[in-house]
C-alpha cells in the first residue's frame, strides 16, 4: 500500500504561487475522465430526475456508489460542433474545433494545475490509453498525453541514486538553457516579421515560458524524495486494442498519484479504439459499432464493451472510496468527472452528453436534469470544480456561473 498524504509531504521549499488555494486538512484533487467514441445513453441516462431515480443497465454496475456520484443531463458546450473533433475541445469549449479556421484555448486540467500545481511533485498528469490528449496550453497548443503506466510510475516512485539525480538536474539546467536561448533568438528577428508571424510568434513564446516554468520546477523536485510505496512497477500493454486492461492500468496508476499527493489534477482519454478489442462477445471494431444506427446486434456489442468500461471505472471510484486519509476518504476530497465529447456518436451529436460526475463534498445520488432542447453549459461544472479546488474563477470557457442544483453536503 501505498503511504496516504501527509502535510510534512510537501517540500517548504515548493511555494503555491499563483494560488488562491487556502490552507485545507486535505487536498483537494480533479479527475476528467473522456470516453471518446460516446455512451449509449439509453443504457445510461435515467428516465427520472431527482433522487429517485430507476438506475439504467450502467449505472446498475455503481449501485454501492449511488449516493456517491449525480448524473447530469442536458448540458453541452455551446457551438461546439464537429463529430469526433470535439474531442479537441472537451476540456476547453473553444467553439467550431472542425473549422479550418479552428484556435485552441486552455483545457480546465491546465487552467488548474497553473494555480495549485506547484504544491506536488507533478503539476498534472495528462493520460491516455489510446494517442490522443485531452490538455491544451494557455495559448491552444496541444500537450501530448503519456500513454506508459510503467513510465509514469517510475517518473513519481522509483528513485535514483545520488549520481543519477545530479544528472537529471543537470540535464533539467540546460534544457533551460537551450528555452532561453531560443527565446533571445526568437525575440531578435520580431521586428522583420508580418501580424500573422508576429501572432505564431507569441503562441510561441508562450509555450516557451511554460516550459521554463516547468523545467524550474522539476529542478526542485529532482532533489525531494520520492514517496515510499510496496507496490510492483506495472507492465506496459502492448495491444493497444485492449482498451479494458489499458484503461485499468491507468486507473491503477491515478489512484496511486492521489493517494500519494504526487498530482491533485489529472486528465484521461484516449477511452476507446478504432478496431475490435479483445473482449469476448465482441466481433466487430468499437468505432463501427459505436455508429449503430439504431441496429440491435450493435447495440448489443457496444453495451458489452461499454459495460466492461463501466466495470473498471467502478472499481477505480471504490478504490477513492475505500482509501481513507486522516478521518475521510480519497473520493471525499477529489472530484471525478466522466463524460464523452459524443451524446450520440452514432449521428456525431454533440448535444446533451452523458456526465457522471462523482466525490467531493457534495449531495449527490441524484439525476441533475437540464433542458435537452436548450442545454446548459457544461463548463458551468467546470467553474463549480474550480472554485471546490479553492481556485478563484468568474467564468471558464463558456461558463454562465456555478452550475445550479448541485449543492454541498
Amino acid at each position: 500500500m501505498a503511504l496516504p498524504w501527509l502535510e510534512s509531504m510537501i517540500p517548504s521549499t515548493i511555494a503555491q504561487t499563483g494560488s488562491t488555494v487556502a490552507a485545507a486538512s486535505h487536498p483537494r484533487r480533479m479527475v476528467l475522465i473522456n470516453h471518446a467514441l460516446g455512451l449509449y445513453m439509453p443504457n445510461f441516462q435515467p428516465a427520472q430526475t431527482g433522487s429517485e431515480y430507476e438506475p439504467t443497465l450502467y449505472l446498475r454496475e455503481l449501485a454501492d456508489l449511488r449516493d456517491r456520484f449525480t448524473i447530469i443531463s442536458g448540458v453541452s458546450h455551446p457551438d461546439v460542433d464537429g463529430g469526433h473533433s470535439t474531442e479537441k475541445s472537451i476540456l476547453t469549449a473553444a467553439p467550431h474545433p472542425g473549422a479550418s479556421s479552428f484556435r485552441n484555448t486552455i483545457s480546465l486540467d491546465q487552467f488548474a494545475a497553473s494555480r495549485i500545481g506547484a504544491a506536488t511533485r507533478r503539476s498534472y498528469l495528462s493520460l491516455s490509453t489510446g494517442h490522443t490528449s485531452l490538455s491544451w496550453s494557455q495559448s491552444g497548443v496541444s500537450i501530448p498525453a503519456e500513454d506508459s503506466p510503467s513510465k509514469v510510475f517510475a517518473d513519481l516512485f522509483l528513485q535514483g541514486n545520488p549520481a543519477e539525480i545530479e544528472e537529471q538536474v543537470s540535464r533539467l539546467k540546460r534544457g533551460q538553457s537551450v528555452m532561453d536561448t531560443v527565446m533571445d533568438q526568437a525575440h531578435s528577428m520580431q521586428r522583420r516579421l508580418t501580424a500573422r508571424d508576429r501572432e505564431q510568434l507569441d503562441q510561441y513564446f508562450t509555450s516557451v515560458r511554460e516550459t521554463e516554468d516547468r523545467l524550474l520546477k522539476q529542478q526542485q523536485w529532482a532533489l525531494e524524495p520520492k514517496p515510499q510505496i510496496d507496490v510492483e512497477q506495472p507492465t506496459d500493454i502492448k495491444d493497444r486494442l485492449d482498451l479494458i486492461g489499458r484503461a485499468r492500468s491507468m486507473y491503477d496508476l491515478m489512484h496511486l498519484a492521489i493517494q500519494t499527493d504526487s498530482t491533485r489534477v489529472i486528465a484521461l482519454g484516449g477511452m476507446g479504439v478504432q478496431a475490435k478489442p479483445p473482449i469476448p462477445g465482441v466481433t466487430e471494431g468499437h468505432h463501427p459499432l459505436s455508429h449503430h444506427g439504431k441496429d440491435p446486434e450493435k447495440i448489443e456489442q457496444l453495451t458489452i464493451i461499454e459495460l466492461e468500461q463501466m466495470r473498471v471505472f467502478h472499481d477505480f471510484l471504490t478504490k477513492l472510496r475505500d482509501t481513507q486519509e486522516e478521518g475521510s476518504s480519497l473520493l471525499d476530497n477529489t472530484m471525478v468527472m466522466m463524460t464523452s465529447n459524443l451524446g450520440n456518436a452514432s449521428s456525431h451529436d454533440n448535444l446533451n452528453l452523458p456526465v457522471l460526475f462523482a466525490g467531493g463534498p457534495f449531495r449527490h445520488g441524484q439525476h441533475l436534469a437540464f433542458d435537452q432542447n436548450n442545454n446548459a453549459p457544461l463548463c458551468n461544472l467546470f467553474t463549480t470544480m474550480l472554485h471546490q479546488m479553492g481556485i478563484e474563477a468568474d467564468r471558464f470557457g463558456s461558463s454562465t456561473g456555478t452550475l445550479a442544483g448541485l449543492e454541498h453536503a
